[in-house]
């Protein structure tokens, strides 16, 4: 069975989560366009947070992340706000890339993780 969480505050068209056989899949940004690559990544962050949470799960339970920037050259900006929110007992696998994000987005997460127990509904 696949339960979409949505809309995404991304986009109307886009969902939050997806979940399927035990699996989400999660999309962030920072809600906020701070001016820096730190406070975006802080807030995008906690998104993933929340996101997982809405599934039954949390950052624990993560098993990748790719890392979207705008500045490959900011990347050390991320690393700190990573290694504040990361689960060092659990470190799941990251990427980082550098590429063209749209208006003031500086970074987008997605992050897979392993459902902990079955969300009790799709919003």
């Amino acid at each position: 069975m696949i339960q979409r969480f949505g809309p995404s505050p991304l986009s109307q068209t886009r969902g939050r989560s997806v979940v399927c056989n035990g699996i989400v899949t999660t999309v962030a940004t920072a809600p906020t366009k701070h001016p820096t690559l730190y406070e975006q990544a802080r807030e995008a962050l906690a998104v993933i947070d929340r996101n997982l949470a809405e599934v039954g799960t949390d950052k624990s339970r993560v098993l990748t992340v790719m890392v979207y920037v705008s500045d490959i050259r900011d990347k050390p900006a991320f690393n700190r706000a990573w290694d504040e929110w990361v689960d060092r007992a659990n470190l799941p696998m990251r990427a980082c890339l550098g590429v063209e994000l749209e208006g003031d987005d500086l970074v987008e997460l997605v992050a897979t993780a392993a459902v902990s127990e079955s969300p009790a509904s799709a919003a």
